[in-house]
């Protein structure tokens, strides 16, 4: 993820939540008083994604003098939309899980550097890939929440994330498994408003399996193809979650 971009989110996100939170300082009425007593409550979700993956290349030379290096320079929202079970455990405390579903691409850039920028033929010295994912998903978070000031309670979330790409399997550069589990932590603010709470929340996600497929028995006969998997050791999910709940 582009740094920039992402401290550009985060940083309307904390500044949303702070003027809400000063506009809000002398509102007596307090909406949905009794929101948080319930034992369930249910709610849904939509928001952006923004996948990433973390390339580990090994530097490795071909027998034709390549050596070819994976990276994702750019990044383009997805889409996401959930729906949402909240279970009571204490005041402060609440576990919540939101199946749904993830979609998204990235565009993996290969560059080989020993190439030549000028070559005849440039696919020996840049290729890329496009790698689109349609991710069904199951977070499911431990929800801390502060206090309520009046109509607004920030909370904090940790959890797990299992995943499966249900995308149509295809014979590329790099083969990635459809399965990962993902480690989150994020921060949102419940806005209690006159008919139900407004929810936004930013989480990050960080992938724990190396998704990359090295047994390409489809590649067998292609190495032109295949130098790409060889020159790859490690490919790891991260992502980056903005969403808008509503309960």
């Amino acid at each position: 993820m582009q740094i920039s971009r992402l401290r550009h989110i985060v940083l309307f996100f904390l500044l949303a939540s702070v003027a809400t939170c000063l506009a809000q300082d002398n509102d007596k009425i307090l909406n949905r008083q009794y929101a948080d007593m319930k034992r369930i409550h249910y709610g849904f979700s939509v928001g952006m994604n923004f996948q990433d993956l973390n390339i580990s290349n090994n530097g490795l030379i071909t027998e034709d003098g390549e050596s070819w290096f994976a990276d994702i320079p750019s990044h383009s929202p997805g889409f996401c939309v959930n729906v949402m079970a909240d279970l009571r455990l204490h005041q402060h405390l609440n576990l919540r899980v939101a199946p749904g579903m993830y979609f998204g691409n990235k565009v993996v850039q290969f560059r080989n550097a020993l190439g030549d920028p000028e070559a005849l033929e440039p696919s020996h010295y840049r290729q890329s890939q496009n790698v689109k994912a349609t991710y069904i998903v199951l977070p499911i978070d431990l929800k801390i929440s502060a206090l309520r000031y009046h109509n607004l309670r920030p909370y904090a979330n940790v959890g797990v994330m299992p995943i499966y790409d249900v995308g149509k399997e295809r014979s590329e550069q790099l083969k990635l498994a459809n399965f990962d589990a993902m480690l989150t932590v994020g921060l949102g603010c419940d806005f209690y408003l006159p008919f139900f709470k407004l929810c936004p929340e930013v989480k990050f996600c960080f992938g724990l399996r190396n998704l990359l497929e090295k047994n390409r028995p489809d590649l067998q006969d292609n190495p032109e193809m295949m130098r790409f998997t060889e020159s790859v050791s490690k490919v790891q999910n991260n992502m980056v979650v903005l969403t808008f709940y509503f309960e």
